[in-house]
């Protein structure tokens, strides 16, 4: 009997041993398996809802940038336009190169359009379909199979500006309607007072002179001496053709 006892004694001491050493091995700061999976969960959100936010910031800072870049692009065009008073293009054609001088400074409106149809080089491969030797050579608006181009909107005549149509000056050509200037130009061969302005009125406002030839007056004056005729319903067209190759920013 004191046997038993004894045995028994033994094994709820073994017992009581195990259960102890398994309390003391195990992490206090351990949770249970189901709050482990939750938190987990959580990480995952947050980690999501980070990378998410981080995406969205580039995207929205990658979207800035591109519109900043195209105000700058923007602004950096108007600038070319602007950017002196006085700007030089130099007109190539198949009898030479012309070089003109544009006033910025008192025909603001011409200059910016006819630039604007420059830098989209708008004239390469036009020609000058009129011309008159004692009056003016015309151009800018129709291709060598006399298709008449497209334009942008027309512009005010600014020919109250003070200039005068002397020899070599460069005005915008136009139809009886006092603004309805758009792309054609011409060059006057002689002095042509009349083409002045000389009241607001239609018939006396006259044809907005907006820059002047500085070099080539001798192509200009080889193009005047041209023999000219009739073609597709048009007067005063070159039997052979002027081309302008192209008309660029000195």
């Amino acid at each position: 009997m004191k046997k038993l006892v004894l045995i028994a004694a033994l094994l709820i001491t073994s017992s009581f041993a195990q259960n102890s050493h398994a309390e003391l091995n195990a992490d206090p700061a351990a949770k249970p398996k189901s709050e482990n999976l939750k938190d987990d969960a959580k990480d995952v959100k947050a980690d999501a809802q980070q990378k998410a936010a981080v995406k969205d910031e580039k995207k929205s800072s990658k979207s800035k940038n591109q519109k900043d870049a195209a105000k700058k692009e923007t602004a950096k065009k108007e600038a070319n336009v602007s950017d002196t008073t006085k700007p030089v293009v130099v007109m190539e054609t198949s009898l030479g190169k012309i070089e003109i001088e544009l006033d910025g400074e008192k025909a603001p409106i011409s200059t910016k359009n006819f630039l604007r149809y420059v830098d989209e080089k708008f004239y390469d491969g036009t020609i000058f379909h009129r011309v008159i030797k004692d009056f003016m050579i015309q151009g800018g608006g129709f291709t060598k199979d006399m298709n008449q181009k497209s334009t942008h909107e027309q512009i005010k005549n600014e020919a109250a500006n003070g200039l005068k149509n002397t020899r070599g000056t460069v005005a915008m050509a136009r139809t009886s309607v006092v603004d309805s200037a758009t792309a054609q130009f011409f060059i006057n061969t002689v002095d042509n007072g009349f083409l002045n302005y000389q009241s607001p009125d239609p018939r006396g406002f006259g044809y907005a002179v907006f820059g002047h030839v500085t070099s080539g007056m001798d192509v200009v004056d080889k193009i005047r001496a041209v023999s000219t005729g009739n073609k597709n319903g048009m007067g005063d067209v070159p039997t052979e053709t002027v081309e302008i190759k192209s008309v660029r920013r000195k």
